[in-house]
């Protein structure tokens, strides 16, 4: 398989390309922001840089240190897109299915596509919390990948846990959870008389 071939069919590559696009122009930063590990962030990055679709910068630091800076190619950019407009007309589809509530084209929708379901999550293109009523709804097990993808996202929403249970925690309008202080009830009482 060639360097060109494994691009187009790898979702961690267009994951780091489109960080990148995003403004992430070290290892660390990109790495931090889709939840992959260095060594394949540095893997990744290179092959792109290989191929052209990233531009590697040297820049001296303050210390005369060496600062590698990336950003996105023309090139790079115009493959994105392509490739994001495709994945938001696949989760249309998937939106479309969930609606109609047949688990069998849903599951084999999910069979043909899932490997892509962890760069929809992370671009934006296939909302969180739609993705978790799904996974719920199939009775399917996120993998790693996308756990990873949802992690805080989805909990902090107040829509459903791992296991597809709700945590929300009340119907608390946005005026009660304020960080007045009122120390959200507490009276701190106990402390004062001795």
């Amino acid at each position: 398989m060639t360097s060109n071939e494994r691009f187009h069919e790898s979702p961690n590559h267009f994951m780091v390309l489109d960080a990148i696009a995003r403004g992430m122009k070290n290892i660390g930063s990109i790495s931090k922001v889709t939840k992959l590990p260095k060594e394949e962030v540095e893997l990744v990055v290179n092959d792109l840089v290989n191929q052209k679709l990233v531009i590697k910068n040297i820049k001296r630091g303050f210390f005369g240190n060496k600062k590698i800076e990336f950003n996105v190619a023309e090139t790079g950019e115009r493959i994105l897109n392509k490739k994001k407009q495709e994945l938001y007309e696949k989760s249309e589809r998937l939106q479309q299915l969930y609606q109609t509530g047949d688990k069998e084209q849903i599951q084999n929708f999910m069979d043909t596509n899932r490997i892509w379901i962890p760069m929809m999550l992370f671009s934006g293109i296939m909302n969180m919390l739609f993705f978790a009523s799904m996974m719920s709804f199939m009775g399917m097990a996120m993998n790693p990948t996308e756990s990873a993808m949802t992690e805080g996202q989805v909990d902090q929403a107040g829509a459903t846990g791992e296991d597809g249970s709700s945590t929300d925690s009340g119907d608390m309008g946005t005026s009660e959870m304020d960080s007045g202080s009122d120390f959200g009830g507490f009276d701190g009482g106990g402390f004062g008389d001795f």
